[in-house]
């Protein structure tokens, strides 16, 4: 199941920063997120209602369970992985930051951004009811009734008012530098493309998807993620099949297959030069590990 609400020119000013929201998702999982990353001034906001799993945060594990909020930023790699019993509902909401070109006089609304901004990761559990706020966003968005661009925005600022007060630990009360435009959605495809197409993924399709020159993507690539296609392309397939080992069931073959190996020997050979050992060694090590 999922609901995605991704066609709206959504976003606010906030202090001296714009926020530009390209992607709202809510979705149960039933289905392992690989490791990946966001660009430069991106950030993702993941709320779960309901259900269980767990996420490794810059190589950190952590068990997901009702309520759990967590912020991953610019950079901060993670992954999930459902719990097959109890699969996780998540809402997510996917923004980027740029500076604004309106003035602002409030400091209040400065020092929120800035401590958004400045917080590239955090987890916990939510204690500011952002699952009622979600609600809301939802039926604004999809319902579309007079008025609810301004009314979206309005619970926008909201919820960066809710990560704050978790992030200092407030009790519930009883009441990135570019300026953001059309590109900013091209840094979503390209995370999109290798999450949840890295079997068969090319780097023609990859720049006709975004628009742009082979040479062009390339360069992109390498400037907001630090890598170049065919290394995004090893490291989504390398992320994928170290989740599929810990799935006894599935033979090595299979895993190569399902990770877009045209043969067990290239996948091998890869996953050797990836992690320094083979997928066999790997699937031991996750077996004895406590």
């Amino acid at each position: 199941m999922q609901t995605r609400l991704d066609h709206f020119d959504l976003h606010f000013a906030l202090g001296e920063y714009d926020f530009h929201i390209s992607n709202i998702v809510l979705e149960r999982f039933e289905r392992s997120i690989p490791r990946h990353s966001h660009s430069r001034n991106s950030y993702e906001i993941h709320y779960i209602p309901f259900g269980r799993g767990n996420a490794v945060i810059s190589g950190m594990s952590y068990d997901i369970v009702p309520n759990t909020l967590f912020i991953t930023g610019p950079f901060v790699e993670h992954s999930q992985v459902p719990d097959s019993k109890d699969p996780m509902c998540e809402y997510c909401i996917y923004l980027k930051t740029g500076h604004s070109t309106a003035p602002c006089h409030s400091s209040c609304e400065k020092s929120l951004a800035e401590i958004f901004r400045n917080t590239p990761f955090w987890f916990g559990q939510d204690n500011q009811d952002i699952h009622t706020l979600m609600k809301q966003l939802f039926f604004e968005l999809e319902h579309r009734y007079t008025g609810y661009m301004v009314q979206a925005q309005i619970l926008l600022k909201q919820l960066i008012i809710k990560l704050v007060r978790n992030y200092e630990g407030t009790a519930i009360s009883s009441s990135p530098v570019e300026a953001p435009s059309l590109i900013d959605n091209k840094y979503l495809i390209i995370e999109e493309c290798f999450l949840y197409e890295y079997r068969t993924l090319t780097l023609d399709g990859l720049a006709s998807r975004l628009g742009l020159g082979i040479r062009q993507t390339e360069r992109l690539l390498k400037i907001h993620y630090g890598r170049t296609f065919l290394q995004k392309k090893t490291e989504a397939r390398m992320s994928a099949a170290s989740i599929l080992l810990q799935n006894p069931n599935l033979s090595i073959t299979q895993i190569a297959e399902d990770t877009g190996y045209s043969c067990i020997e290239h996948f091998s050979a890869s996953f050797r030069r990836y992690y320094g050992l083979s997928a066999t060694s790997y699937r031991k090590r996750l077996v004895c590990a406590p």
